[in-house]
């Protein structure tokens, strides 16, 4: 090969390395910059979580209304199907998660400004409810599922700050230094647009890790300590 053809190869090599950088560094540059939000709507959204949970174990009717839920819908037989091949579990959580961020969050914010964070909020509460350990079984799914809902759901608290920053633009332009409430939309979406790309690879560790952690840590963790 050619001095001229590695060169150009290193130089296309560099072009790849520079845009992946900036596809990093945009979402960091939007969190900073909302720095007190971004805070707030995670701590909204992890309370909404635990707070689910703690009323699990003090209502356990609750808890069991949700667990029936998912038998009824299909999900706990979906799951049950798909426990013996955690790499097609793993794709149809990250499926399920993704098409939840887009269907709760994103596409109602589009429509009606916060609207997404409102749906999801509730969302995250009942999903506290059908995690809490109201078993012992379900406790020790706990020890590392915990890990699975710091993940997924920093994955949606981006989502959720994102139909923030969108809001806040849409409804109040100056905000984000745009003319009008069109050009406040616009700027608005670019940067929902940004951190919706940084939620994908946490969606993707998050589901591979769910996936084979209820495999293959669950059971020997459940005959260690019960």
């Amino acid at each position: 090969m050619s001095r001229k053809a590695i060169a150009k190869k290193r130089l296309i090599h560099l072009k790849h390395g520079v845009r992946h950088i900036r596809l990093l560094r945009k979402p960091f540059q939007i969190i900073r910059a909302n720095f007190r939000a971004y805070l707030i709507i995670n701590a909204i959204l992890y309370g909404l979580v635990f707070t689910g949970m703690v009323a699990a174990m003090l209502f356990p009717n609750l808890s069991a209304t949700r667990v029936a839920i998912l038998e009824d819908n299909g999900t706990a037989d979906l799951v049950r199907s798909l426990f013996n091949n955690p790499w097609l579990f793993a794709l149809t959580i990250l499926g399920v998660n993704v098409m939840t961020g887009a269907l709760r969050i994103v596409l109602p914010s589009l429509l009606v400004p916060f609207t997404g964070i409102a749906i999801f909020a509730y969302k995250a509460f009942t999903l506290g409810l059908a995690m809490a350990p109201s078993t012992k079984v379900m406790a020790v799914a706990l020890i590392p599922h915990s890990l699975t809902i710091l993940i997924e759901f920093q994955a949606y608290a981006l989502l959720m700050f994102g139909a923030y920053i969108l809001g806040r633009s849409w409804v109040r332009p100056a905000t984000i230094d745009a003319r009008n409430h069109r050009q406040g939309y616009v700027r608005g979406l670019q940067q929902l647009g940004w951190l919706s790309l940084a939620t994908l690879p946490l969606f993707i560790i998050g589901a591979i890790w769910e996936a084979f952690s209820l495999r293959y840590l669950v059971p020997p963790l459940t005959q260690w300590l019960l």
